[in-house]
Formats: structure tokens, C-alpha cells, sequence
């Protein structure tokens, strides 16, 4: 996400000559090719212009502490701007009556449906009680997909096969959700492959007629300028509350997220990333900007942690690695707990510093893969006692995993040598009594 501007943002700055001031001298090719950077990922011309002459406004003149460089100082500059082009702070989702209508739009192909999904999940473990209601009655499988995304999140989905009038299917499903006390229902628009009056007509109605407190307007990421054009103009019919970031982990280059602020002057409420329910996060323009600048997200590393964390689990793998007894078992649980936090790449590049190292390393979902099929190989006595598993085991390892025996062997001593590092630490006390 954004790899290809926090490279070039870094560059630019690190272009920044001089000491004690900056000025307007030694700040203009740097303030140049941070709009060169800033156009290139499909931001306008316009905003990218406005953005460069407010850094440079800000920057020159400053003085310089002896503690930080002109680069430093100038990365704090463009740092505190994007912030403010992003949005400036995060914002809530409005969620008032009984029960709550958020209402989602979107052009066909921009994972509208699939973000009924996840805010429904979202929505679910804060501990409110969301229903979904399928009012796309136009896209072939439309209800199908939301009734599968419902199942696999164990949320209730009100449909009617028959019916092709989305407002009396939206006002049922809400009767509906009355009956079974649910507090949140989040109505799914129909989509179109473009802009049409019948479209807007139909969307602009449901709103007028649901009165819902929060409308969404889901985005495309990856097709930028189109995206903030069209979110402009659904807008302007639709004056929707809040923007949704849909396929960041694509190969987008940040145009959308950086403009449609600014265009539409609606906060971005929600970014979405990959095809799992869980895949959705709030927005934090301080967050993004900081990611953006190569800074990293350590916060929302951390929160995306603390959200997997199993308590339990934890104090059974504490007790175990105090008396020296990890093993292939606890390994396992161990690959599944990362697993759940998401993709493994956009995970490390929240860590500052990390991110600019693996800008080329293909980090894929399977990552584990032949970790966890090595591992399924064993026997649970082998899982349980490493030690026993000599050479004929790892054959039989290499055979049961479909990997081979120069895998199982790199397994297994990148396991030992674990094991000798936690030995270790237990030695200098580091796990807590």
C-alpha cells in the first residue's frame, strides 16, 4: 500500500541541503518533487499544488535545532499537512435510533457487498446486535453473496426473492429487525457498472424514505481519480456522511485516499483490506500519513494484536516456556494466532523502519503453508517430543507434507535453535513468575 509514494516522499526529503534555515532556495527542488510524487499517485494537479505551496509556506524560515535535521524537520511539515489533507482526525460512525439504518451505496465491482459484511462484523464485536438487509435486487447473486457473508459471520440476513422494489424490501427488513431486536440494520444498495439518473433516482429515494443515520459511500481504491470523481458526484445528489476505502492491499497508488477529502469534504470512516470479514479498520489520517511518510503504524499494530489476543492462551504458553516445554504443538498455535491479524506484509510494515526493508520481498498468504503442513505431518507424540524425530521420520515428514527433506530439516533446526534462545532467556529470568 502507498509503496511507491513513501519512496518517492522520502527521496524528495532527503534531497533538502542547507543548515540553521530552510529557505526558499534550498526547499524548492524538494517541495518539487514531492508534487512530482504526489501527481504520479494520481492525486490532481490542483490539490497536489495547494498541498507543496502550504508545506512550503510552513517550512521556510524555520529554524533548524541542532537536535534535527532539515529533513527531519521538513518530514514533520509534510507529515502535519498530509494529516490535514487525509482529514485531520478520524471520525466517528454516527449510529442513533432504534434501530440504527446505515445505508451503503456504491458503483457494481467497488466490494460494497462485501462491506456489509464487514461492518456487520465490525458492529458485532463492539457487542451490538447488526442485521443485514439485501436491497440490490438488480446484480445476478447479489443476495447470495450477502446471505453466504452473513452465514459465515453468524449475522441474520433479511431478503425477498420475489420482490423488486428495494424500498418495500428495505422497510420489511426493518420491521423485521424490530421484531427480533436487533439494533443496527445495514441496507445494501444496488450498484451499477456506471453513473445513471435511474440510479441515483433509486438511492437518493431509500435515503429520503430510510432517514438513516449513517450513509456510506463505498470506493474503489484502486481506480483513483475516477473514484474521487464519482464519490463527487454521488455526493452531490446523495450527501452522504462518510467515505469507505475498499482494496487497499491492490496495487493502488494512494490518489483516491489522498483527494477525496478534499473534493468532497466528507471524512474517509473505514479502509478495507483484503476479502475477510476482519479486514476492515477505522481511519486514522495520523496513522496513514505516518505509514505514507515510511514512519510506520505502531499503534494500530499493537491494537490489531491486543484484538487477537487470547488471555488464556497465553498464560498456558507462558507457564510452558518457563519450564522449557515449547513445542511443535504450541509452534502451531503460535502461526495461527499471527494468521489472524492479516496479511503478513501489511502487518510488518506498520513497524517502523521495517517497511522500506520488505518493499521487495513477496510476502504471500501462504507464507506458512509448508510450516503448517510439516507440522500437520506429525504424529501428536512427535509434535509433543521434537527430539524424537530422527532421520527416517523426516522422510516420512518430507513425503506426508508434499514438501522435501531440505524443508523439514530447515523447519526443524530454525525450531531448535528457538528452543535454545528461550533456554536462554529463562536463564536471565526474562519470563515474568
Amino acid at each position: 500500500m502507498f509503496e511507491n509514494l513513501s519512496l518517492r516522499l522520502e527521496k524528495a526529503i532527503k534531497t533538502l541541503k542547507g543548515q540553521g534555515k530552510i529557505t526558499e532556495i534550498n526547499v524548492a527542488e524538494t517541495v518539487k518533487e514531492i508534487r512530482r510524487a504526489l501527481i504520479d499517485a494520481d492525486v490532481s494537479y490542483k490539490i497536489a499544488k495547494d498541498f507543496t505551496n502550504n508545506v512550503k509556506d510552513k517550512a521556510i524560515g524555520q529554524n533548524v535545532l541542532t537536535s534535527v535535521s532539515p529533513g527531519q524537520l521538513m518530514t514533520k511539515i509534510v507529515n502535519d499537512e498530509m494529516v490535514e489533507l487525509l482529514g485531520g482526525t478520524k471520525s466517528e460512525i454516527n449510529i442513533k435510533g432504534n434501530p440504527a439504518i446505515i445505508l451503503v451505496a456504491g458503483l457494481q465491482g467497488s466490494g460494497k457487498t462485501t462491506f456489509c459484511g464487514k461492518i456487520a462484523n465490525h458492529l458485532k464485536s463492539k457487542g451490538r446486535r447488526p442485521y443485514l438487509v439485501a436491497c440490490d435486487v438488480y446484480r445476478p447473486a447479489a443476495i447470495e453473496q450477502i446471505k453466504v457473508l452473513g452465514q459465515n459471520i453468524n449475522v441474520p440476513v433479511y431478503s425477498e426473492d420475489d420482490n423488486k422494489n428495494p424500498l418495500q424490501i428495505a422497510e420489511n427488513g426493518i420491521k423485521q429487525a424490530k421484531t427480533l431486536s436487533h439494533d443496527i440494520v445495514i441496507v445494501d444498495t444496488a450498484g451499477r457498472l456506471s453513473i445513471d439518473e435511474e440510479m441515483m433516482k433509486e438511492i437518493s429515494n431509500l435515503k429520503t424514505k430510510l432517514s438513516p443515520s449513517e450513509t456510506l459511500f463505498v470506493v474503489d481504491s484502486m481506480t483513483g481519480q475516477d473514484a474521487v470523481n464519482t464519490a463527487k458526484t454521488f455526493n452531490d445528489r446523495l450527501d452522504f456522511d462518510g467515505v469507505v476505502l475498499t482494496k487497499l492491499d491492490g496495487d493502488t497508488r494512494g490518489g483516491a485516499a489522498l483527494s477525496i477529502k478534499s473534493v468532497v469534504n466528507k471524512p474517509i470512516k473505514f479502509v478495507s483490506m483484503g476479502e475477510k470479514p476482519d479486514s476492515l479498520d477505522i481511519f486514522y489520517p495520523d496513522r496513514m500519513a505516518s505509514r505514507i511518510l515510511g514512519m510506520g503504524d505502531i499503534v494500530s499494530f499493537v491494537e490489531k494484536a491486543q484484538f487477537n489476543y487470547d488471555k488464556d492462551e497465553a498464560e498456558r504458553l507462558e507457564k510452558k516456556l518457563r519450564k522449557n516445554d515449547f513445542n511443535f504443538e504450541d509452534f502451531l498455535k503460535q502461526i495461527n494466532q499471527i494468521k489472524k491479524m492479516g496479511n503478513l506484509k501489511d502487518l510488518m510494515g506498520m513497524i517502523p523502519g521495517v517497511g522500506k526493508a520488505i518493499k521487495d520481498v513477496d510476502i504471500s498468504e501462504d507464507t506458512f503453508k509448508a510450516t503448517e503442513s510439516i507440522i500437520n505431518s506429525m504424529t501428536p507424540y512427535e509434535r509433543q517430543n521434537p527430539d524424537v524425530i530422527d532421520g527416517s521420520r523426516r522422510r516420512r515428514l518430507a513425503a506426508g507434507s508434499g514438501t522435501n527433506i531440505t524443508e523439514v530439516n530447515k523447519l526443524i533446526k530454525q525450531f531448535e535453535e528457538m528452543r535454545k534462545m528461550i533456554k536462554s532467556m529463562n536463564k536471565m529470568n526474562m519470563f515474568k513468575k
